[in-house]
Order: structure tokens, then C-alpha cells, then sequence
């Protein structure tokens, strides 16, 4: 059965760190790419960040450029996302995806209601 489960969430404050993990299990994981999207309170979803299946490739949108951290884990199956210099307006509900084996990790922005996307961890940033 497939499954994407984000952890790590959390409430903190402006400036402060959080690192989210995504557990996978039910299909090939090595040969997928990932991405973490979100979605704030009154806001769209947007993707924020992608990683090719080895690794190699890394996509971030512009707002957490420089802030963000994505890596992989093939042999436990994880992604992490390392949050630092948090800002309120990075306070989402924040999701992995998984895309079609089709996709490449070249546009953080690109998302699909076709993916697969996991229950979300909520990120709180304050003031």
C-alpha cells in the first residue's frame, strides 16, 4: 500500500529551525522523484521543493531559496526537509508528494492533483 508520511512539524518561532521527514513505503522508491508542497492558511497550494530520485537535483521556488534544505535517503526510504530562518508567512500545512515516473524534478512549482500527496504536517511560525 502506498504511503507518504510527512512528520516533523511544529510551532515555532521566527528565525527558528524545524526539520520535516517523509516516510515512504508501497512502491520503488529509488526510481522517484519527490516533492514537498504546501498550503497556508487563506493561500493555494504551491510546490515548494523537489529532488530528482538519486538526489542529484534539487529545485526550491524563489521565497525559500537560501532558507530550505532538501536531501533523500534511498536506503531508509526518507526525504527531509530542513527548514532554517523561518518566517510567518511560511506557516502551511506541508506535504510530500509523489509524481508519475514521468516527472522531473526541474521546477519546484510543478505540482499535480494527480500525485500522490500524503497527509500533511502543519509548520507554525510566529512573530
Amino acid at each position: 500500500q502506498l504511503q507518504l508520511v510527512a512528520s516533523g512539524g511544529g510551532l515555532v518561532q521566527a528565525g527558528g529551525s524545524l526539520r520535516l521527514s517523509c516516510a515512504a513505503s508501497g512502491f520503488n522508491f529509488n526510481f522517484h522523484s519527490i516533492y514537498w508542497l504546501r498550503q497556508g492558511p487563506g493561500k493555494e497550494r504551491e510546490g515548494v521543493s523537489c529532488i530528482s530520485h538519486n538526489g542529484d537535483t534539487t529545485k526550491y521556488i524563489e521565497p525559500v531559496k537560501g532558507r530550505f534544505t532538501i536531501s533523500r535517503d534511498n536506503a531508509k526510504k526518507m526525504v527531509y526537509l530542513q527548514m532554517d530562518n523561518l518566517k510567518p508567512e511560511d506557516t502551511a500545512v506541508y506535504r510530500c508528494a509523489l509524481p508519475g515516473i514521468a516527472y522531473v524534478c526541474d521546477d519546484a512549482r510543478k505540482i499535480s492533483e494527480n500525485d500522490y500527496w500524503g497527509p500533511g504536517t502543519q509548520v507554525t511560525v510566529s512573530s
